[in-house]
């Protein structure tokens, strides 16, 4: 067990090569202009792919701590699911090019990484969904893909107390299950490429020699298909006020604020947590990004400080004021479920 913390540690440690490269003379506050001009010049491929070697070390160590019985079998099953999650925002980054400093790099190192391994569509995939039709229409209906999806989950209008539970926790339902396990199998088989079917076999091969069948089903199954998208899923869930935004006119900026939030403005604690798990690398600053996406997540926190706060700063996930209470009533008062529903349909076909 101990070799296998020690694994974990030097995982950590190698992330840390980037962040310190990058962080070096970064202000307190500024806006996007001086960050992405600081930015350029700390640019390079190396220490990106020492973050994503450093993120696989700490999953090959969570993989050796599978092994050491129940109870770490299921401490590890969370170490991967937040391990799988931090590779799908580090890919994010290379979706709008600022992962690394070259284009191919940065398509090179997404797919090697996180697209490949997860089972992920193909980044050029991903940059027309995400950067070409989701930033220009966010929570826009029938042009923002995200929203669409969230609708063809069950978060449309009128919907019920219960359907709206189910919904947010949509990944966990066999329903859920089912559309993860088949987007998987037919994203490989359409791809029709043998390097994705062999980093298919060669996960699970990988993950039984540093800890047997235990590093297999938590490190491997688990994560990946139940764990991970739900993890994924809650932080689409709280990028955006999406039923409800704020329709403003403006810079990007002052677009933005009317349709974003930022969960846990007031609370550190939850905020350190939320960064270091589920809204990592700087998805927890969503509006920041949203913003400006062409700043690298170093330097996302000095220029929120810098930009006007968003409509809307939840005091957490579930409780008070929160994302959840604000969604669901906005659903719920909702008259017409007509086009949400149009959308999740033609989604689904």
């Amino acid at each position: 067990m101990l070799l296998s913390i020690v694994v974990i540690a030097a995982g950590v440690v190698l992330r840390q090569v980037d962040r310190a490269h990058f962080v070096l003379g970064r202000p307190w506050a500024a806006d996007a202009r001086q960050l992405i001009s600081l930015q350029r010049t700390r640019a390079n491929d190396v220490t990106p792919l020492l973050l994503l070697l450093g993120q696989w070390v700490q999953i090959a160590g969570w993989w050796m701590l599978a092994a050491h019985g129940l109870l770490a079998a299921c401490v590890a099953a969370a170490g991967v699911a937040v391990q799988f999650r931090h590779l799908q925002e580090v890919s994010h980054a290379a979706v709008h090019g600022v992962l690394a400093r070259a284009k191919r790099a940065n398509l090179l190192l997404a797919e090697v990484f996180a697209h490949h391994p997860l089972g992920l569509v193909p980044v050029p995939v991903r940059v027309r969904s995400h950067v070409r039709d989701h930033h220009p229409n966010a929570a826009e209906p029938g042009l923002d893909p995200n929203l669409i999806e969230l609708a063809a989950a069950g978060l449309r209008p009128g919907v019920s107390r219960r359907a709206f539970a189910g919904a947010v926790l949509y990944p966990l339902t066999l329903r859920g299950l089912r559309c993860t396990v088949a987007r998987l199998f037919e994203l490989r088989l359409a791809s029709g490429a043998w390097h994705r079917v062999a980093v298919l076999l060669a996960l699970p091969v990988l993950a039984y020699l540093c800890g047997g069948w235990a590093a297999v089903i938590c490190g491997v199954l688990l994560p990946r298909l139940v764990l991970y998208p739900q993890l994924a899923w809650l932080s689409t869930f709280v990028e955006h006020t999406w039923f409800d935004p704020d329709r403003r006119t403006g810079t990007l900026a002052e677009i933005e604020a009317g349709r974003c939030l930022r969960l846990y403005p007031a609370n550190r604690l939850l905020a350190v947590l939320a960064a270091a798990t589920w809204l990592p690398y700087g998805d927890l600053l969503h509006y920041a990004h949203s913003s400006h996406p062409s700043v690298r997540w170093n330097y996302l926190r000095p220029l929120e400080r810098h930009l006007t706060p968003p409509h809307f700063l939840p005091t957490g996930l579930l409780s008070g004021d929160s994302v959840t209470r604000r969604h669901y009533t906005a659903l719920a008062h909702a008259k017409d479920a007509t086009p949400e529903l149009a959308d999740a349909r033609s989604h689904r076909e």
